[in-house]
C-alpha cells in the first residue's frame, strides 16, 4: 500500500519545492507526473525551470494531463512518484469537458480522486501529491471560477481524507496538517 503524501498551500508558497526535496530524500526510483499542459511562452519557462531543478535527481518523467490514475498504475509503485499538481489536472478535467460542451461535477471529481487514491492503496512505495489551496482568497466573480475554485476543493478534500499524511505550506514553510513525521522522508 503506497504512502500517500499531499502538499497544499498557496502559489509560490513552495509547494513543489518542497515536494522535490521530500522525494529526492527517498531511496529507489524517482517519478514525476506532470500535469501542466504548454500553454505560452509563460507556462514553458516554467516547465523548463521545474524540469531544471529535477535534472539532477534521476527523475524519470511522465507527462498526463488527464489520466491520472493510468499514470500511477503506469509507475507502478517503485520508489516515489510526485504528482504536480492536482490543481492543473482539475483544470485540465473542466477545459476539456467545456470543450465538449459537458460540464464536470464535484461528484466527478469526487470519484477520480477515489479511483486515484484505490491505485494508490494497491501500489507500494510513496506518492506525493501537490494541490492549490484555492480557497482562502475572495470569492470569484464569474461563475466558471467559483465552479473551479469548488471542484478544486472538492479534489483536495478527497486526497487529504485519503493521505496518509498532509502538509500545508506558508511561505516556504511546513506545516503538518495530518500524520507523524510527513516533514520526512520513508515509508
Amino acid at each position: 500500500m503506497a504512502r500517500i503524501i499531499l502538499i497544499t498551500g498557496g502559489a509560490r508558497s513552495g509547494k513543489s519545492a518542497y515536494a522535490q526535496a521530500l522525494a529526492e530524500a527517498h531511496a529507489g526510483p524517482r517519478t514525476f507526473i506532470a500535469t501542466c499542459p504548454v500553454l505560452d511562452e509563460e507556462t514553458a519557462a516554467r516547465i523548463r525551470r521545474h524540469q531544471a531543478a529535477r535534472a539532477g535527481g534521476a527523475w524519470t518523467t511522465v507527462e498526463e494531463e488527464l489520466d491520472l490514475a493510468a499514470a500511477l498504475r503506469g509507475w507502478g509503485g517503485e520508489g516515489v512518484a510526485l504528482v504536480d499538481c492536482l490543481t492543473l489536472w482539475v483544470n485540465n478535467l473542466l477545459y476539456r469537458a467545456e470543450r465538449r460542451g459537458r460540464t464536470v461535477s464535484e461528484d466527478d471529481v469526487a470519484d477520480r480522486c477515489r479511483e486515484i487514491a484505490a491505485v494508490c492503496r494497491a501500489l507500494a512505495g510513496t506518492a506525493i501529491f501537490v494541490t492549490n489551496e484555492v480557497g482562502l482568497g475572495i470569492v470569484p466573480d464569474n461563475a466558471l471560477a467559483r465552479h473551479y475554485r469548488d471542484l478544486a476543493g472538492r479534489c483536495n478534500q478527497v486526497m487529504a481524507q485519503a493521505a496518509d499524511a498532509v502538509v500545508l505550506m506558508v511561505s516556504g514553510l511546513p506545516l503538518v496538517l495530518k500524520g507523524r513525521d510527513a516533514d520526512r522522508p520513508g515509508p
